[in-house]
């Protein structure tokens, strides 16, 4: 795959740029990693810019978020408490009530979820959904999203544009980052999880007594 992403950038340039990072959105597996560093790298070789590389992908960044807003607006709370209130809300142990008190927090702290998580790995992405589902504010949602990856793009092209032709070892580091951070988010969710069914657990024994 790397050697995809760098043909298609030594072959496009700043279209190319923007293409990958639009995809890279809308398919967190793909490394923006790779794409960010790299494009840092061709500054030192080739034509390109820093601000110019940075523009282009900041560009994709916002297309790739405002599909997955799309998405997000595509899935009502409505939906998806009715799908909660069914068989796989009793296997999971959700209740539809369960839905709107989630968005009932989104809409409270939404924006600075939306702005911090654009420097998350994974998360970065993913955070355009609730807050498409949340019916977030567009012009809101388009000035954080376009704030946040704007930073997380700067960092990282300036980081391939100081290593140079050792912009591979960045990638390295931001693969370790990774794995904490993917780590890290497992063990809240689990937490989260723990404290939820053991509310429940605890609300239901009072409610029998």
């Amino acid at each position: 795959m790397q050697d995809w992403i760098i043909d298609i950038m030594n072959n496009f340039g700043y279209l190319g740029i923007s293409l990958l990072v639009a995809i890279e959105n809308i398919f967190p597996p793909i490394p923006s990693e790779i794409i960010l560093t790299f494009g840092g790298f061709m500054t030192t070789t080739t034509n390109l810019s820093v601000f110019g590389v940075i523009v282009a992908a900041t560009i994709g960044s916002v297309i790739g978020a405002i599909v997955l807003y799309g998405v997000g607006c595509l899935l009502p709370a409505e939906r998806i408490a009715k799908i909660l209130d069914g068989k796989l809300g009793k296997l999971l142990g959700f209740k539809k009530d369960d839905v709107y008190k989630a968005y009932d927090w989104f809409s409270k702290k939404g924006k600075i979820s939306v702005l911090l998580c654009r420097c998350v790995p994974i998360v970065r992405s993913l955070i355009s959904i609730p807050a498409g589902m949340a019916k977030m504010q567009f012009g809101m949602f388009l000035l954080l999203t376009t704030i946040g990856s704007l930073v997380w793009n700067t960092v990282l092209v300036n980081l391939g544009a100081i290593a140079g032709a050792s912009w591979e070892k960045i990638v390295t580091g931001m693969d370790v980052y990774q794995t904490i951070t993917i780590a890290v988010l497992g063990v809240i969710g689990l937490a989260i999880l723990y404290l939820y069914i053991r509310f429940r657990k605890k609300n239901k024994t009072m409610d029998n007594q």
